[in-house]
């Protein structure tokens, strides 16, 4: 399985530790979203529509994890290239990968 740079999933998560993300969720290869505002570049929002998303949502920046293929239940579709930039701000600040 192949996916493209902000593709839209719905992932498996369980089983979980501690405050982790759970369930069957929505993620962007792979960071966790979710329907509760966050504040902040961590928590960049995502619209409803070409994304496969039904209502608007956060990506969970701070929750980003690996993941065996295996969890991939489903493609829903792409986040817009805007919402893709807000999601690899997040990552940077959140990993330290910016200009030092």
């Amino acid at each position: 399985m192949t996916l493209d740079r902000g593709t839209v999933v719905l992932v498996e998560l369980d089983p979980t530790v501690g405050h982790e993300q759970r369930g069957v969720r929505p993620c962007i290869a792979v960071v966790p979203v979710t329907g509760t505002s966050g504040v902040g570049a961590l928590y960049p929002a995502l619209s409803a529509g070409t994304s496969g998303l039904t209502k608007a949502s956060y990506a969970l920046v701070d929750h980003v994890r690996s993941i065996d293929k295996r969890r991939v239940r489903r493609i829903f579709g792409q986040v817009s290239s805007g919402e893709l930039a807000g999601i690899d701000q997040g990552l940077e600040l959140f990993l330290g990968l910016g200009a030092a």
